[in-house]
């Protein structure tokens, strides 16, 4: 017996190395296969443990390399603020490039997909190229900017191995207290369906470059006030209270416009509909989108929203699974989630074909990528980040997004021979300010948090050499004196005001007035310029009607992201106003939310779709 064990375990040891040095030679490793047939190969080969690593999405900084191997897993992720520290371009590479290191040593190396939340850009990263947020581009109605918009991000993200967005939000946001308006493009569903579709066709190109991810499936923009359970949010992560002609109607189309684009990854809301999460919905996870819409990718859901199903995991688990979530993004116990999987299984009540299609879904789309051929970053493409080429394009995004409100005298543009020109608030100086959330930091952050041009550094750098500008954050201008020491008036003055950075149910809101500081700050320089300019940074419309008169123009940029210049280019005339509203904007907070279907043209103080020339 001894001697046959010896000669076995050889037997094992040779047969081993053998299919090592042959993997190479195994047809799910031909790309020149259909890839049907490569994902049936790989699939038959594949261990419960193995499938089930697949299906693992965690966070980078809640595994060990070395249990990315021993687990299986398929997916890491960076979610906001996931950088490496230094945070730069090439310790992104270096990180990535690590993990998937890792990955490639199981027995099957099958690489892992690496993803992050590039909203507006590739936003974790310092120094990349940040664009409007999507409220802004929803102002631009221009598909074919989106486009080129999503291409330019999907490049810096490629250079880092980051192959898989988490974007574009595809929400169509009927209320804007919501902590996430700015994610979403516009409140009408026929802009969401052409601008989201436009920017997964420019993620992904003609073969999938970066997988984009339109979310979050389905109704999130349908929640409502003071339903959310989730920590001090009242809308978001709430529940949808619409019928199911509505949810078609206005909240679907999105996503057929992203599959019909060539979407293979949707991600699902951590919202509600009716009595159940749809995490947990097989309706409208199975039967309507892989069924009805024929959606042959993969699904994931979001942060943890799968532990929000029920109080006890394993349940939580089995019936997000059973629903048809394909990936979980657990995102912090990789352990207890792959554990829980194997004893569903084993007990029957996760089917194992339940399993296999998921994991079929996650195989072909990695092999659509061409992961297995091109697992690692671009070193070629570092040169990207942040570009000139990119910036410019920034630049023109933030040109065609300004809304022009109000124009009283033909107050804009401005003559850029002005002799003394007037700026303050603590906005007109800050990036972090105009880029808001999901910058740099999950919440974003103010100051100077990455590379770019502020409005007030746009501004200086259009005036002719002959302006005085002079920035006062608080408005007071006591500097501002005569050679006998007289407080000095200005012809113009522009005063930045607005919303400070948030993300998501930290950004819902009661309250969308102006605040108490940016109020007064307009009081008191009305009181020294001829003409006053105000600019309204902001991820949503903000309640503005006392303070409308008190100055000849009116602009909304926003959330511009990292090229003020483009701000500073409208406002002087080298490009015109084209921007319009795409949600619309209220006169008063107890307008909220709108009843879209009742409301008269007069009743909000601008409508939707309003937008003025800039000499109107």
């Amino acid at each position: 017996m001894k001697a046959k064990s010896h000669w076995l375990v050889l037997w094992v040891v040779l047969l081993t190395g053998i299919v090592t040095l042959r993997a190479a030679e195994l047809p799910y490793r031909d790309a020149s296969l259909p890839i049907d047939q490569r994902v049936e190969d790989l699939l038959n080969r594949m261990t419960l443990d193995e499938k089930i690593g697949q299906m693992t999405l965690i966070e980078k900084n809640s595994i060990t390399p070395a249990d990315i191997t021993r687990h299986f897993i398929g997916g890491l992720l960076s979610g906001g603020g996931g950088y490496p520290t230094p945070n730069t371009a090439e310790n992104w590479a270096a990180m990535v490039d690590g993990f998937q290191a890792r990955a490639l040593e199981t027995r099957l190396a099958i690489p892992l997909i690496y993803g992050a939340d590039g909203v507006h850009g590739h936003n974790n990263l310092y120094g990349a190229t940040i664009f409007p947020h999507n409220i802004g581009l929803g102002a631009t109605r221009n598909p074919e900017l989106v486009r080129a918009i999503c291409a330019a991000t999907a490049e810096e993200m490629m250079a880092t191995g980051v192959y898989w967005n988490y974007a574009p939000m595809i929400a169509v946001p009927q209320d804007i207290r919501w902590g996430r308006t700015y994610e979403g493009y516009s409140e009408a569903t026929a802009i969401v369906s052409a601008l989201g579709s436009s920017c997964v066709k420019g993620m992904q190109g003609d073969t999938v470059q970066v997988l984009a991810t339109p979310k979050h499936y389905l109704g999130d923009g349908a929640t409502a006030w003071g339903s959310s359970a989730y920590e001090d949010y009242q809308i978001d992560q709430g529940v949808a209270m619409v019928d199911e002609i509505t949810l078609r109607e206005i909240h679907l189309p999105p996503y057929k416009a992203a599959l019909d684009a060539g979407a293979m990854s949707i991600m699902i809301t951590f919202s509600g509909w009716g009595e159940t999460k749809v995490s947990s919905n097989q309706y409208l996870i199975t039967n309507l989108l892989k069924g009805e819409l024929g959606f042959q990718g993969f699904t994931v859901s979001d942060w943890g929203a799968i532990d929000q199903i029920s109080p006890d995991y394993a349940e939580a688990v089995v019936s997000a699974i059973n629903a048809g979530i394909d990936m979980n993004m657990v995102p912090y116990d990789a352990e207890r989630f792959i554990a829980t999987m194997q004893a569903a299984v084993a007990d029957g009540r996760i089917p194992l074909g339940r399993i296999d299609d998921a994991v079929r879904r996650i195989l072909r789309v990695k092999f659509m990528m061409g992961l297995f051929e091109r697992p690692f970053s671009q070193p070629d493409l570092l040169e990207t980040v942040g570009s000139a080429e990119n910036r410019a394009l920034a630049r023109q995004a933030v040109a065609q997004s300004l809304v022009l409100l109000r124009n009283e005298a033909e107050a804009l543009p401005l003559a850029k021979s002005v002799p003394t020109l007037f700026v303050a608030g603590v906005a007109a100086d800050d990036i972090g300010i105009q880029s808001g959330g999901w910058t740099i930091e999950w919440q974003g952050k103010e100051g100077a948090i990455t590379p770019g041009t502020t409005l007030l550094e746009g501004i200086e750098a259009t005036v002719s050499a002959e302006t005085t500008v002079i920035y006062d954050r608080l408005g007071r201008f006591r500097n501002a004196r005569d050679s006998a020491g007289n407080l000095l008036n200005a012809e113009v003055g522009i005063v930045v005001v607005g919303e400070r950075p948030y993300a998501e149910g930290r950004g819902d809101a009661a309250d969308l007035s102006l605040s108490e500081p940016d109020r007064s700050l307009i009081e008191r320089v009305r009181q020294r310029v001829d003409t006053l300019i105000v600019i309204v940074i902001s991820g949503r419309p903000l309640i503005i009607s006392e303070q409308l008169p008190l100055a000849e123009a009116w602009v909304a940029a926003w959330l511009p992201g990292s090229e003020g210049q483009g701000v500073a280019d409208v406002l002087f005339g080298d490009q015109p106003f084209v921007g319009r509203l795409p949600y619309t904007w209220p006169r008063s907070m107890d307008q909220l939310p709108f009843d879209f279907a009742t409301l008269a043209p007069d009743e909000p103080l601008f409508p939707f779709g309003y937008g003025l020339a800039g000499d109107s």
